[in-house]
């Protein structure tokens, strides 16, 4: 077990109080528990609050453009298998402007674990209504209340047959690490929906909120079924840990190319590469 100072200590632009405070101890602590040190990891992260995350890690980091975290984070993993790629950013980065991107990373199941710092609100944008934002929620740029149903991921993913899936609260320290945890160990795409309150720009979903209506769930993560009703559960109680998990082959154990050595160790045959463009004139 490493000490979690070895992932370094910086001085961030979050407001004080902030969950992300809270997401990036738990996301040291659950490197650390693993053993597994700066060199050995890859955060990547989009555009907003919670994407500044791998500003305040030392790491191989990745700060990419609004909602396209996942798209270099799995080319990192088919390049270089033996690291371990964690993706981090907010609800709007990941599921508003990465909408697509996020159903296609279901759909390929490269093995990366997604946390996704989820406030329900544009934090860095000055609280602009989120593709998560409960209908009715007064916004800047909803001042009548937001009349759109909000997008539930934990739900979609469950529904694309994600193979792990789960829903986590930053204010339930322990819950958070273990919950990270066993995401990164799947050896597959691994969702974690990991709320963490905005309290600067969303006065509805606060730390009491949440901490009133978070639930651990007790139903078997393999039935799909099941999986789905308590994915679909969102508001008086909000049902938190692994909500589905199924083993299927992750792709890159799955393509020929990424067989034996990593695919950056190989060497390049140029001559077979110009006879494949030439195929194409």
């Amino acid at each position: 077990m490493n000490d979690t100072k070895t992932y370094g200590e910086f001085k961030t632009s979050w407001c004080p109080g902030c969950g992300n405070h809270d997401v990036l101890v738990a996301v040291k602590e659950a490197l650390a528990g693993q053993g597994i040190l700066p060199h050995q990891f890859v955060m990547v992260s989009g555009i907003g609050q919670a994407a500044k995350i791998v500003h305040y890690l030392k790491c191989n980091g990745f700060n990419g453009l609004h909602g396209r975290a996942l798209s270099p984070a799995q080319a990192v993993k088919l390049a270089n298998p033996e690291m371990t790629v964690l993706v981090e950013s907010g609800d709007g980065c990941t599921y508003g402007e990465g909408g697509n991107h996020f159903l296609a990373a279901i759909r390929r199941n490269v093995n990366i674990t997604l946390i996704v710092h989820d406030n329900q609100i544009y934090g860095l944008t000055k609280g602009q209504s989120s593709p998560t934002t409960m209908t009715g929620h007064v916004t800047k740029n909803n001042p009548l209340g937001v009349v759109d149903q909000p997008f539930n991921p934990v739900a979609v993913a469950v529904a694309m047959r994600a193979g792990f899936v789960a829903r986590t609260f930053s204010g339930f320290h322990e819950h958070a690490v273990k919950t990270i945890v066993e995401a990164m160990r799947y050896p597959g795409f691994a969702l974690v929906d990991l709320h963490s309150p905005c309290i600067s720009f969303n006065k509805l979903n606060t730390f009491a909120w949440y901490k009133a209506r978070c639930k651990e769930v007790s139903h078997d993560p393999g039935d799909w079924a099941a999986a789905m009703t308590v994915a679909s559960t969102f508001g008086e109680e909000i049902p938190i840990g692994v909500l589905f998990r199924e083993e299927r082959p992750s792709k890159d154990a799955q393509l020929p190319q990424c067989a034996g050595e990593a695919l950056y160790r190989k060497t390049v045959d140029m001559e077979a590469v110009k006879r494949h463009m030439l195929a194409y004139a």
